[in-house]
C-alpha cells in the first residue's frame, strides 16, 4: 500500500482570455500548489477498481474523476489488475481549489510508479488533460504559469513563500455556471495581458487578479464580505480561487496568519483553513 498527500492549488492570476470553438475557454494563470492536502491510499489488489471516499458525499464510482484516472492507467498494464483507492477529503469540493484534479493527478502519478508503465511526466499531463483542466498542473508538480485550458505550463522560479488563509463559505459553485455568466466582453479572438511581475509578496499582492471573482462575486455577494474580513484581520490582499467560493488572503507572514486563523474561527465565517506555499 501506497499513501501520498494530493495537494490544493489558488490561482494567484488569473484571465480568460477567448472563447474556444470546442466550448472551453484560454486561460492565462499563475498556479500555487498549496499546503492543504486530501490523503489518499491505494492498493494494488483484485481485478476491479474500488473508490472509498469515507465522510465525504463524493460519488465512489465512474462519476469520481480519480476513478477514471485509474481506468486510464489500468488500462494500459500488460495483465489485468484491480485497485483500492481510499480518499480522505479535507479539501472543499467544488470550491476552486482543484481538489478533485489534483486526486486524479495524484492516481495517475502513484499508480504509474505502482503498476511500473513508466510514462514519463509529460504523458501522464497529456492523459491528465483529458480528465480535467486542472489534472496537468497537479501532474506538474510546480508553481507554473498555465496558459491553454489550463494544460500547457511552465515552471515559475522565485516566487516567494506565501502564507494563506482560505475561507470557505460551506456551498459549492459550479465552473460551468461561473464560466456561462462569463459572456459579457468576451470574443473568440484572443485578448493579450501582460502578465505582472512575482517577484516579491508585494509584487504578488499587487498582482491578485480574478476575471471569474466578478462574476462570482455578483452572484454570491457573500464573497465580498469574506474578502472585506480577510483584509480587516491584516490581509495584504485577498482574491477568489478559480470559479470559487473559495476566497483566500495572503499574510505578512506565519504569525499574523495564525492570529487571523483564530479570530477568523470565531467569527464563523465559513471553513477557515490556515496554508502555505509549496
Amino acid at each position: 500500500m501506497i499513501v501520498r498527500q494530493s495537494p490544493a492549488k489558488v490561482n494567484l492570476f488569473l484571465r480568460v482570455l477567448r472563447k474556444r470553438d470546442d466550448g472551453y475557454h484560454d486561460i492565462l494563470s499563475l498556479m500555487q500548489g498549496i499546503s492543504l492536502y486530501d490523503e489518499m491510499s491505494f492498493d494494488l489488489k483484485g481485478d476491479e477498481i474500488v473508490v472509498r471516499c469515507p465522510g465525504s458525499s463524493l460519488p465512489e464510482n465512474k462519476d469520481n474523476i480519480a476513478y477514471r484516472a485509474a481506468e486510464v492507467i489500468l488500462s494500459h498494464v500488460p495483465r489485468h489488475s484491480g485497485v483500492e483507492i481510499t480518499i480522505h477529503k479535507k479539501i472543499p469540493v467544488a470550491a476552486g481549489l482543484g481538489g478533485g484534479s489534483s486526486n486524479a493527478a495524484t492516481t495517475l502519478v502513484v499508480l504509474n510508479e505502482m503498476t511500473g508503465t513508466k510514462y514519463s511526466t509529460e504523458e501522464l499531463m497529456k492523459m491528465g488533460a483529458k480528465l480535467g483542466a486542472d489534472v496537468p498542473f497537479f501532474v506538474f508538480g510546480k508553481t507554473a504559469l498555465a496558459s491553454g485550458i489550463g494544460d500547457h505550463l511552465k515552471p515559475v522560479e522565485g516566487v516567494p513563500r506565501l502564507s494563506f488563509i482560505l475561507i470557505n463559505p460551506d456551498f459549492e459553485i459550479s465552473t460551468g455556471k461561473i464560466y456561462e455568466n462569463l459572456k459579457w466582453g468576451l470574443t473568440k479572438e484572443p485578448i493579450k495581458y501582460r502578465m505582472p511581475r512575482f517577484i516579491t509578496t508585494s509584487h504578488i499582492v499587487k498582482g491578485l487578479y480574478n476575471d471569474l471573482e466578478k462574476v462570482s462575486l455578483r452572484l454570491y455577494p457573500v464573497l465580498s464580505k469574506i474578502k472585506g474580513l480577510l483584509t480587516a484581520h491584516g490581509a495584504l490582499g485577498s482574491l477568489m480561487s478559480g470559479s470559487g467560493p473559495t476566497v483566500f488572503g495572503i499574510f505578512r507572514n506565519d504569525d499574523d496568519a495564525i492570529e487571523a486563523e483564530i479570530r477568523l474561527k470565531e467569527a464563523q465565517v465559513g471553513s477557515v483553513f490556515r496554508a502555505y506555499s509549496i
